[in-house]
C-alpha cells in the first residue's frame, strides 16, 4: 500500500522511512509532490490529537492514505513537560540546542532518580475512506547531565534509555528500543486489520 508521510521534518522522515519501507509498504514524502503538504496547527493538547490532525490534512490534500507522527519527550519533575511543545519548548524557532539547554537549566543538578522522562509517539494512520487509526509507544529512561554523541535528534543527546545516551546508539539500536520503532510497529500489526 502507498502512504503519504505528513511530515516536512527531515529528520523524522528519514527515521519513519526507515522503519516502514521494511514492513512492505510503498512510502512517499512530501519531497515527491509537485507542491508542499499544507502547513497544519499543531494546537492539540495530546499526541494524538496532533497527529490525526497532521494525517488527515496530508490525506485530504494527497488523496493518499497518510501516516503522521507526534511525539516528544515528558519529564516527570516537570509535570510531564516540556510534552506536546517538545520541538517548540524554548521558542518557536525549533532549536534543538536551545530546547536542551533550557530542559538542563530547567533541571539543574537534580539527582538522576529525580531526572526520570520518557519519549512519547503516537501515530495516525488515515485511510481515503474516513478510517482512522492511533497507536502510541513509549521509551523510558532518564535525562543526563550534558549533551552526548552525534547522533539522532531533538533531545536524543539528553535521554539515557536501556541501551545508553540515545546520541550514541546507532540507527538500528535506537530503532529496536525507542517509542516511534514501538508506535511503528504496533501501526504495522494494526495494518493488517484494514489491508
Amino acid at each position: 500500500m502507498k502512504f503519504i508521510l505528513a511530515t516536512k521534518n527531515l529528520k523524522k522522515l528519514k527515521e519513519l522511512q526507515r522503519i516502514l519501507q521494511p514492513l512492505g509498504h510503498d512510502v512517499i514524502s512530501e519531497r515527491d509532490l509537485e507542491s508542499p503538504l499544507p502547513e497544519v496547527v499543531e494546537d492539540a493538547d495530546t499526541f494524538e490529537g496532533n497527529a490525526l490532525k497532521k494525517a488527515r490534512s496530508a490525506m485530504k490534500f494527497t488523496g493518499l492514505a497518510a501516516v503522521a507522527d507526534d511525539s516528544g519527550l515528558c519529564v516527570d519533575y516537570l509535570d510531564g513537560a516540556p510534552g506536546v511543545y517538545s520541538a517548540r519548548y524554548a521558542g518557536e524557532a525549533q532549536n534543538d540546542d536551545e530546547n536542551n539547554k533550557k530542559l538542563l537549566n530547567a533541571l539543574g543538578d537534580l539527582p538522576k532518580n529525580q531526572r526520570t522522562a520518557r519519549f512519547v509517539s503516537a501515530v495516525a494512520v488515515v485511510f481515503a475512506d474516513g478510517t482512522e487509526f492511533t497507536v502510541r509507544g513509549s521509551c523510558e529512561g532518564y535525562i543526563g547531565y550534558e549533551p552526548q554523541g552525534e547522533n539522532g535528534f531533538g533531545y536524543d543527546p539528553l535521554f539515557i534509555g536501556e541501551k545508553g545516551c540515545f546520541g550514541n546508539l546507532t540507527d538500528a539500536e535506537k530503532d529496536s528500543i525507542s517509542h516511534r520503532g514501538k508506535a511503528l510497529r504496533q501501526m504495522a500489526e494494526e495494518l493488517t486489520k484494514y489491508i
